[in-house]
């Protein structure tokens, strides 16, 4: 109890900053999730190609890998923000794509006369996936994106190799101060617990209120 008693800034930093990539990094999944699924069920052959290589690269691409272009090949090009908008950004791109197919599989199970109602009334095809498709397809992937939400949040452990501070990156700290090691890391456990399980409530209330009724 110690560790945690003596280091309680220490954690909650960590802990806040576990908080904040999970956050930003859901934010930019969900939005990118959103419009690659779009994408992949266009009518537009250029757009379907991008929505397909989007998704074939990064879920094919380790995500310490993808770290490693982003953090370091970035500022190569000149493009230099700090680590922790690069961290948002490699775990934002990762998680869209697994996003992006739970959509998709969504999208596949709404009737195909939904959307043909929808364009004989003169809908658009973005006025017709957003209105009609998108919603409906919601309700029926709230528990797969949960859980690829949750996965996000303990993907952001990597981020504490590239000098950004989030909660695994505290045993560093605490292993120089002589503290239990074993200790240590049944608190970043727990810090890890309460945010995942936060998740996991708040899509079942999601699920319970807007998913599709079993």
């Amino acid at each position: 109890m110690d560790v945690l008693t003596d280091n309680f800034s220490t954690y909650a930093e960590g802990f806040l900053g576990t908080v904040e990539l999970t956050f930003f990094s859901s934010l930019l999944a969900l939005a990118l999730g959103f419009l690659m699924a779009g994408f992949r069920v266009a009518p537009v052959g250029a757009l379907r190609a991008i929505g397909t290589v989007w998704v074939t690269v990064l879920r094919n691409t380790p995500l310490t890998l993808l770290f490693f272009a982003v953090l370091l090949g970035l500022p190569r090009f000149g493009l230099v923000l700090p680590f922790t908008v690069f961290a948002v950004l490699a775990l934002g791109c990762y998680t869209s794509a697994f996003i992006c197919e739970a959509l998709r599989s969504g999208i596949n199970t709404v009737p195909r006369g939904q959307g043909e109602a929808a364009r004989s009334l003169g809908m658009s095809f973005g006025q017709t996936l957003t209105v009609v498709i998108l919603p409906q397809a919601f309700r029926t992937v709230i528990p797969p994106v949960g859980s690829t939400l949750i996965a996000l949040a303990k993907n952001s452990a990597i981020a504490g190799a590239f000098s950004v501070t989030e909660l695994l990156s505290t045993y560093k700290t605490l292993s120089e101060l002589g503290y239990n090691i074993v200790w240590t890391f049944v608190w970043i456990a727990v810090g890890y617990l309460i945010i995942t399980l936060t998740i996991s409530a708040l899509f079942n209330v999601l699920e319970k209120r807007y998913g599709v009724a079993r």
